[in-house]
Formats: structure tokens, sequence, C-alpha cells
């Protein structure tokens, strides 16, 4: 089972940023990585892309860093398709998101997770709690049932604010990674099993450090990177950090220009370690 810190990580558009990138974040202390999440841009990817990435990951990871892999998409058959090949690529979980765009009920969303869990069973299986990327909230019914009718369900990874609607998702039974920063702390406290964090695709030894300590105190750093286009901005820092990570992200998400980047820098002043 999965547990500790892990990275959202971040989606390198060069096959050969993959693996420097994954001995970065394992130097930097964490347990593993999330690929094709939020972060890394996974929406916006097509499915032989997506396989691609996730072959890279597993292949760099190998021996250092536990995978899970995100394989949540706007199509159930996409969803399946690309939670089989995680499993037979070697990741050592598959989570899914809901599909976003779509209102789905209960039994809408409940056939979906099913059929995503089985196709990657007896890998793990993690429903990824995201409302207000996916539009609504994987409810408490489904859960129950999913526990039922999915043998590899063992957790979930949980990015809802504010902490009154996270916190619930403590009490399902189930193994749950903190999303948010801001929560790592309590959440720990209060059972969770690790982190899955935005800001340890790009800070791992802050995370790493925060989720031993079962601490909140990345709150202002968060801040920080979200004052700019957050993808981006977490590419530059990378690179900023010696790992030779491409700046390119995926239209519709931007790059920042000159004066977003001098900023950025000057705003991130007191978190960079001297490299």
């Amino acid at each position: 089972m999965l547990r500790g810190a892990f990275a959202a990580a971040l989606t390198p558009s060069s096959d050969d940023a993959y693996a420097p990138y994954v001995d970065f974040l394992a130097a930097g202390g964490l347990d593993g990585i999330l690929a094709l999440g939020t972060t890394g841009e996974g929406m916006l990817f097509s499915v032989p892309e997506r396989k691609h990435v996730v072959e890279r990951f597993v292949e760099a990871a190998r021996g250092t860093l536990q995978v899970a892999v995100n394989a949540g998409a706007q199509t159930t058959a996409d969803t399946v398709a690309l939670a089989a090949h995680a499993a037979e690529a070697g990741a050592d979980a598959v989570a899914v998101i809901a599909p976003p765009y779509f209102p789905l009920d209960d039994e809408s969303v409940l056939a979906h997770m099913t059929a995503a869990a089985a196709a990657c069973a007896p890998t793990p299986f993690y429903v990824y709690e995201f409302a207000r990327a996916s539009g609504y909230a994987v409810s408490s019914g489904v859960l129950a049932r999913l526990r039922e009718q999915a043998p590899n369900l063992v957790g979930m990874k949980v990015s809802d604010t504010p902490y009154d609607v996270f916190e619930p998702y403590l009490h399902e039974g189930l193994d749950v990674f903190v999303g948010p920063e801001a929560f790592i702390g309590r959440g720990m406290k209060a059972g969770a099993v690790g982190a899955v964090s935005a800001l340890a695709s790009a800070f791992p030894e802050q995370v790493a450090r925060a989720v031993r300590e079962e601490s909140d105190d990345l709150v202002t750093l968060r801040e920080t990177v979200e004052r700019f286009p957050r993808h981006a901005a977490l590419k530059l820092v990378v690179a900023r950090r010696g790992v030779p990570m491409p700046p390119d992200v995926r239209a519709p998400l931007r790059r920042l220009t000159g004066n977003e980047e001098r900023a950025l820098f000057d705003a991130l002043t007191p978190w960079l370690p001297d490299e």
C-alpha cells in the first residue's frame, strides 16, 4: 500500500527529463509520485500520449519511487484503457478522478469507477476526489458501494476544500492522501496516510518534511505559487533547481511572461535553496 509524501508530478515535454526529474524528487525525500494528475496536465494529453508518459515515469522511477497514475478521462472507455495500461506498465497504483463537464449522478459515477477499478485489478485503486475540478463530489454512498464491487479499492486522494468538506472522507474506511498542503498536518493527525502535493513537484524537501512532521506550514508557499500560472511556474522552479525541465505547458495553459518570471523568483527567494 502507498504511504507518505508524493509529488503530484509535472509532465516533462522531453523524454530526457524524466530520469533526472525523478532523481530530483527522490533526493528530496519523497516516497512516490502521482503521474498525470491536475498538476501533470493529464486531461490535456491524448490517450497515446498519456500511455507514453506513464511508461517513461515507471521506467525512470524503478527502484526509487512508487508510481501512482491518474487514469481519469472524459469517457469511461478511455479511462478503462488508461487504467489497464497503467497496471500493465508496472504502476504501483491507479487513481481515477470523476469525469468533468457532465454532472453525473451516483449510478453513473459508480459504473465509471467500477469499470476503471476492474480494468486495473489487482493493482490498488484510488478514487481521486476533487469536486472543484470534476464539478461534483463522489458521494459517500458511491464509495460504500464501490468498496463492495471493487476489491482493489484501497484509498482516495482528496483535494477538496475547505477542511469541513475534506474531513468526512477520513471516515470512509479508506486510506486517504491529503491534496491541499494547508491540511497536511490536520489530515495526518486525523488519520490520513500521506499527501499528494503539487508543491512537492518543485519543493520535495519541504513537503517531505511537512508529512514527516505533520505540519501545516506550507500555506504561504502555496499562496505565493498560486499568484502565477501554476504549471508553468513550477516547471520554471524545477529548471532553476538544476533539472532539465522544458518550460512548455499544454495549451490552453500558458507560460509566464518575462516580468512574471522575474516576479516569481523574487517572491520565492525564501524557499529556494542554494543549489
